[in-house]
């Protein structure tokens, strides 16, 4: 194994996750009015409504399910899923939920590059932005194929456990997926750099999304006249009776 690798798979998910974390905190402390989506739907939005709702649901679907499909030890469902089913389950919903997020990015990035209003108010950040998560995605669902030669589920393993090594701050990450395909490697190193250009894009809006949680167990709110001790208006139709 060479330097490069063990900088980029052992070293570089630490300043991803310092930047993503430290950055946001930054951008939120100093430059909230900023801290939004832009969106463009004045401009155009019959195509931002299926590009939009499809690169969501996508997106956060592949979220939540590579961060639990990851992160939990194989210990856990091992009573009753084989390593085998476990990926067989990911390659059917990852590749439906990818495909999902491919065509709604690809509509979001023909919408904003073939629309001249649009292209005019997009910022730089936009432009990368959407072709970064167009490669991810089309990188996701090329570890479909690649997976499929090897059924038993002896690769995801490999790849949960440098995840899980990563995050419990063990050694010897790097050195587990030294062996795997490019492809997964590109994928990997794709995904780690968009948490790099989290903090300074629009995508800085999906803390807020995850905010929106504490609603659920926020009390309501009990309104009050300012009248104090004044009796009820009455009502017009008995005014001047």
């Amino acid at each position: 194994m060479n330097g490069f690798h063990h900088f980029v798979f052992g070293i570089y998910p630490y300043i991803a996750l310092t930047i993503f974390l430290l950055g946001s905190l930054i951008r939120f402390d100093r430059d909230q009015y900023s801290w939004k989506s832009d969106s463009s739907q004045l401009l155009r939005k019959g195509q931002l409504r299926w590009g939009s709702n499809l690169f969501h649901v996508g997106v956060l679907f592949l979220f939540f399910g590579h961060t639990v499909g990851m992160l939990t030890p194989h210990a856990v469902y091992e009573p009753f899923m084989t390593a085998g089913a476990k990926q067989l389950m990911a390659m059917v919903s990852g590749g439906l939920f990818g495909l999902f997020g491919f065509a709604g990015v690809s509509l979001l990035l023909h919408r904003r590059l073939s629309d001249a209003r649009i292209r005019a108010t997009s910022k730089t950040s936009d432009i990368v932005l959407l072709w970064l998560l167009w490669a991810q995605f089309a990188l996701g669902l090329a570890t479909i194929p690649l997976s499929a030669q090897h059924l038993d589920g002896g690769m995801m393993m490999k790849l949960a456990e440098w995840a899980q090594r990563i995050v419990t701050f063990r050694g010897g990450a790097a050195e587990l997926i030294a062996d795997a395909s490019w492809v997964f490697k590109a994928h990997m190193f794709l995904g780690m750099s968009i948490f790099v250009i989290f903090p300074f894009t629009r995508l800085v809006h999906v803390w807020s999304g995850f905010g929106t949680l504490a609603y659920v167990t926020r009390p309501y709110q009990v309104v009050r006249s300012r009248r104090v001790g004044m009796t009820p208006r009455q009502p017009l139709s008995q005014r001047g009776r």
